[in-house]
């Protein structure tokens, strides 16, 4: 149940902005894009938009949409009531270029947006966003598209839920959503303590994203088709990049975490929780095995479930192959092989075995250092007394023993 949830370490999509700066905006000519693409009326459009989320203003919202388009037209207002209801600031929307040619008298261009929700993010997140235009007067009709990020509350209408510290946005509007909304919430609230008793500096705040399935959360994220589709969970920024200082949200798949026993989806909250608190979307110089296994280890810590049952992958594979040469890295917690859960797994014992050397504190210390750039091999022969050789063997004896 552990190897279900994913942390992303890389975010996807570079962004390629032509503005850069908070000089009056000019509405660049399109490089190449169809006969009907109208940039200066899309620039307008967003204007429009722009202001209507400011204002807290639905009627303007409305405004945005081609003339006539009633679907258009409800979809942002509703945007604007997502807005509210997450308290959205520093919204901006910039037109950047022509992207792609028609479809049903409609086109799509390229747009620089920023956002965060206020009390949680501490920064903006930017991203390009495709937004679809049509008509005469180049209104939206949509937000997000196949390519860029597509940002859940800005896809369409969303529930929302809070307290001062757990923030929950759920695709979609109705009882199932609502009732899905509170029980994330409160698997949000149960996560904070958990990762307090190991790191007691932190209490959150914590964001919970939830789009309306995997493919969803493959656009949220920029991420190839399919990326996502037996994922549980993944720890990233909502603009799809590793950079230093930007919001760091957890991100759900519904489809894989309602599948979830109670215990196995508090454990999964938890670990992505682990992730936010350390800031591991932007901790890339770090051991993924390192990244992973403390997640797991804070996360577990004190859920009474037997070895047997806690690393059952893992022990499965040992009994048949033997023990690992090598600790996990990229390729082992690579969701698509089939084998990450073995991989996340592993990574728990190794930390076990650290903790079991030195103490939880050790391991704190250690994971603390390297992600300020220590190199880990002098960590650990200054912490630990081993060599990274010495780790790997108790590491392995370990996973013998528990296969035995």
């Amino acid at each position: 149940m552990v190897g279900l949830s994913l942390f992303l370490l890389v975010g996807v999509g570079i962004l390629t902005w032509s503005v850069l700066d908070d000089d009056t905006y000019v509405v660049p000519p399109p490089s190449a894009g169809p006969a009907l693409a109208r940039p200066a009326e899309a620039a307008r459009s967003l204007r429009l938009l722009e202001q209507a989320v400011g204002s807290g203003d639905p009627a303007l919202a409305a405004d945005a949409a081609p003339e006539g388009d009633r679907a258009a037209a409800a979809l942002l207002r509703s945007l604007v009531g997502n807005a509210r209801a997450l308290r959205v600031r520093d919204f901006s929307l910039r037109f950047l270029d022509v992207t792609g040619g028609t479809e049903e008298d409609t086109w799509t261009a390229a747009v620089d947006a920023t956002w965060r929700f206020a009390g949680f993010d501490r920064t903006s997140a930017r991203a390009e966003v495709l937004v679809r235009f049509a008509g005469e007067d180049a209104g939206i009709v949509a937000v997000g598209g196949a390519t860029g990020v597509a940002p859940v509350w800005l896809a369409g209408p969303a529930t929302v839920r809070r307290t001062p510290d757990v923030l929950v946005l759920v695709a979609g509007t109705g009882a199932a959503q609502d009732t899905a909304a509170r029980g994330y919430l409160a698997r949000g609230r149960d996560a904070l303590p958990v990762v307090g008793r190991v790191l007691p500096s932190w209490d959150g705040p914590l964001v919970i994203e939830v789009p309306a399935g995997p493919a969803e959360l493959d656009r949220v994220l920029d991420a190839d088709a399919g990326a996502y589709a037996g994922v549980a969970a993944v720890t990233a920024s909502p603009d799809a990049t590793s950079a230093p200082g930007v919001p760091v949200h957890v991100f759900l798949n519904p489809a894989e975490f309602d599948r979830l026993r109670p215990l196995g989806a508090q454990v999964v909250m938890s670990h992505e929780a682990t992730h936010v608190a350390t800031d591991a979307t932007t901790s890339r110089q770090m051991p993924q095995w390192l990244v992973e296994g403390f997640a797991d280890y804070v996360s577990l810590r004190d859920v009474r479930i037997p070895d047997a049952r806690a690393a059952a992958q893992v022990i499965e594979q040992v009994r048949a192959d033997g023990p690992p040469r090598a600790l996990p890295g990229a390729v082992e917690f690579d969701a698509s092989t089939g084998h990450a859960g073995a991989a996340y797994e592993s990574a728990w014992i190794a930390c076990r075995v650290l903790v079991e050397r030195r103490g939880e504190d050790a391991l704190v210390d250690l994971y603390a250092a390297v992600r300020e750039g220590q190199p880990l091999a002098d960590v650990l022969r200054s912490s630990f007394g081993w060599s990274e050789v010495q780790l790997v063997r108790a590491w392995r004896t370990r996973l013998s023993d528990l296969a035995a």
